[in-house]
């Protein structure tokens, strides 16, 4: 609830405080690959990606000549799978893999440089984003070869619910305002909590999809 109150905040302020004219209205989804830059104390654990995707829905907000400010709200699947050379918590101290399926809302306050003035061109796409897991799945084996499939736990003292990117874009926007894009999510913040435990840091690279809708009314 807190995520979805944040989004609506900076969709409001975009359009009040920082629209020099109407915003337009979109949507986008498209699949995309995913993994996490994972160390345990200090050492780099082996990783692959796994496939996802996401979908949601965006502003584009005129602000300065061809710069624009762009909120995005969207859902993504993500995960990683990792081989432990050393086992830590989570998942546990014994465990010598593990393969995670995450859930979550995405919200991102982008800035995005169009390389035309007129309809229909390429344009650069950046900024910050917050994703909050609502959900997570976890499959890992134990030394003694037990496999444990479980829900993930979210704690001040397991996993973290909340972590932050930097995100990229590179795309174009066609004259009958459809847009194609691709896009790269570095992680920055660990979604683990526990003291002593690994730093997964979330790694995406995806493509999307979308159509702007309709110019909002001020």
């Amino acid at each position: 609830m807190k995520i979805l109150v944040f989004a609506g905040l900076i969709a409001g302020l975009s359009i009040k405080g920082f629209s020099q004219g109407p915003p337009e209205l979109g949507v986008f989804a498209g699949p995309q690959i995913t993994s996490a830059h994972y160390t345990v104390e200090g050492e780099k654990q082996e990783t692959t990606y796994k496939f996802g995707y996401q979908a949601g829905v965006l502003l584009k907000v005129p602000f300065d000549n061809h710069l624009f400010f762009s909120p995005n709200v969207y859902y993504s699947l993500k995960g990683y799978d990792v081989t432990l050379k050393n086992g830590s918590y989570p998942p546990s101290t014994l465990a010598k893999n593990n393969n995670t399926t995450i859930h979550t809302i995405e919200v991102g306050g982008f800035l995005q440089y169009d390389f035309k003035k007129e309809p229909g061109g390429f344009f650069v796409k950046a900024g910050p984003a917050f994703d909050f897991v609502f959900s997570g799945q976890e499959t890992f084996t134990l030394a003694d070869e037990t496999i444990v499939d479980q829900p993930m736990k979210f704690s001040f003292g397991d996993y973290g619910r909340i972590t932050a990117s930097l995100n990229v874009q590179f795309g174009y926007e066609t004259r009958s305002r459809y847009m194609f894009f691709a896009h790269y999510a570095h992680g920055l913040g660990s979604m683990n909590n526990a003291d002593g435990g690994p730093q997964i840091k979330h790694r995406i690279i995806g493509i999307s999809v979308g159509k702007y809708l309709k110019k909002l009314k001020g």
